[in-house]
Order: C-alpha cells, then structure tokens, then sequence
C-alpha cells in the first residue's frame, strides 16, 4: 500500500505550475523586447554560442526536482517491515495515600500535592520503565494497571484526589499486597513498591506485608510525607474536626514508615518542601535490576532514499548544463536545431 505520512506537505505543488506560468511569462516578454531590435532568428545567429533549449531544459529539471522535494517532505511509503525495539527498564508500582490526613499542608500545597508533583516529576524522567498507580486509605484500590504509557499516566495521577474512598484509615498491608500483584510475570525486572504516605493510623500486618514483598524480589520504598510536629487537616468545608468538635492534628509516623521499608529490604525517603526526595528516590531506581525487553512491531517502509537520489541526480545534470554552448560539448548537437 502506499501512502504519504506528511500529506499536507502535498500543497506546496502549487509552487511548480505557479513558477512554470511565470518562467513563460517572463520568456514571452522576453521575446517582445527582442522584437524591438529586430528578426529573432538573426539576432541568435549573430551569438552562435547562444541556445534557446538549454535554459529550457535546466528549469524543466529544476521543476522536476522541486516536484520530488515536495514529495520527499511528504515522506512516501510503500509496504511494511518489521522492525525490533529493544527497551531496559525497570517496573514500579506506585500506591499513594488519600485518607484526608493528606490534605494537611506541613508541606506546600499540601501533602497529597506534594507527592502528586514528585510522581509526575518521577514519570517525566523514565523512558524504558513500566509504571503502575493505586491508592488507598482504609481500603486498596488499582488506579492503573502497569504500562509504558506515560501519558494516560499522568492523566490518572491528575485525577487522585482524597474523595477516591469513603473508608478512612492507613492500610498499609492492602496497598502492599494490592502492589505485590500488580507486576508483571518478568522475574528478571527490578520491581520498586513505592508506598507513599504519613502512616498515621495505620491498621497492623504492613511490616508482614512488607516481608512477602521482599521474598517476592520487590524492593519497598517508603516516602513519608508531612512533618512530625502534625498540621491541622484543612478540608473543603474547614478544618477537620474530630467528635468533640476539636481540631484534628495529623503527624507523620517516620517510625513506622522506616519499619516497613526496612523489612521490605528498601528505604525510607522523607518528603518534605525541597527536592532531596526526588533525587534520593531516583538514585535507588537507577540501582534496580534492568531487563530487556524486545519487541517486534510493523511500520510503513519509507521510500524517502530513491526520492531524495533522483532530486540529486537531477540537480547534478542541471549543474553541468550551460545555457550556452560550451568547446567541450561543442560537437554534440543535442541542443541545437
């Protein structure tokens, strides 16, 4: 099948009809002035070496060429092949926190975010890596299942907010669990279970969550958001308030959180208003195992090399063509009546 990748460079056409009208333009006019001063035919006698086909010739060339310029740009293509793309990566799964502790604002804006800012940063910089989103609270839920697609990605961590479950709390072991299985079945990839949260109110068995996860191959990684000094919840009807009527204050459980990592053969990285986080977290990525991963896909094969010598050749001819009849050519009437 053939086709153009570039159609729309397809107008540009126009130019050799448009360039040809004028050339015969200005060649009439030509003609008109030389009238003045008498019969064509002996005026050229009069310049032997003159010739009226070769300028003639080298701007049929040249239009020609401008021709296939045009469909050179357009990008013609005729048939498949298959080509083979060999990517190393790694595989992360991302679980983030959005129980209403995450709307406290120790960190600017506020700590879901905050982290929400740090994963697009993280998803920005990887090029051969599988990703995968799920949140929790007091329960788990997958957001998005592992792909390379970086764009619905971004997409689906845009759209995390705190209203995604009802069920308040701090289930640590269901996102863990929930991330264990959300890998693919490659055993040869670096597989980071990347947990961020302020582990406040967490429910019991994450660090026994944790350690399935390492026996597994997974690294768990533990980012911590918020302060230890706690923060009023501010929430969009006002600050949260417990059921006494007073304010509630949410702290970040840097304890728990470097248990869980630390069993989960990982690391603890707090979040907090630089960018120490992101760095510290990158630079354990770039230390997981990379696999391979090859694949074979089918694309249009381009035709852009014949196009491109022909222009070439013709370009060569035009340049070697004088408009006048030259002592080398001289014995060849090719050009001549």
């Amino acid at each position: 099948m053939f086709r153009f990748a570039n159609p729309e460079y397809l107008y540009w056409l126009v130019l050799v009809p448009v360039l040809a009208l004028i050339y015969m333009l200005t060649t009439f006019w030509s003609k008109k002035r030389m009238l003045r001063y008498g019969d064509p035919d002996i005026l050229f006698r009069l310049v032997p070496k003159a010739s009226r086909m070769r300028p003639v010739i080298k701007f049929v060339l040249l239009e020609i060429a401008l021709a296939l310029a045009v469909l050179l740009v357009a990008r013609p293509q005729f048939g498949l092949k298959e080509e083979k793309e060999i990517k190393n990566g790694i595989e992360a799964v991302i679980v983030m926190d959005v129980s209403n502790s995450m709307m406290a604002a120790d960190v600017q804006p506020n700590r879901l975010e905050r982290s929400k800012l740090l994963v697009s940063t993280l998803i920005d910089k990887m090029r051969n890596d599988k990703i995968a989103l799920a949140v929790f609270a007091g329960e788990a839920y997958p957001q998005l299942p592992i792909t390379d697609d970086y764009i619905s990605a971004k997409m689906f961590l845009d759209a995390i907010s705190t209203e995604m479950i009802t069920l308040q709390g701090t289930n640590l072991a269901a996102a863990i669990d929930l991330a264990r299985i959300s890998f693919t079945d490659n055993k040869k990839a670096g597989k980071a279970v990347i947990i961020i949260t302020d582990g406040e109110n967490h429910e019991e068995g994450a660090v026994e969550a944790a350690k399935n996860a390492a026996k597994d191959g997974m690294k768990v990684f533990v980012l911590g958001v918020g302060s230890t000094d706690g923060a009023l919840i501010q929430t969009p009807q006002g600050i949260l308030t417990d059921a006494k009527g007073e304010p509630v204050r949410t702290r970040l459980n840097e304890n728990m959180c470097k248990e869980i990592a630390q069993a989960g053969n990982g690391a603890y990285i707090h979040i907090d208003n630089t960018n120490l986080a992101q760095e510290q977290l990158q630079y354990h990525l770039q230390n997981l195992q990379k696999t391979s991963d090859t694949r074979t896909y089918s694309v249009y094969d381009e035709q852009f090399r014949a196009v491109a010598l022909l222009v070439l050749i013709l370009l060569f001819i035009e340049f070697f063509i004088s408009e006048t009849s030259g002592k080398l050519f001289g014995k060849f009437k090719l050009f001549e009546r």
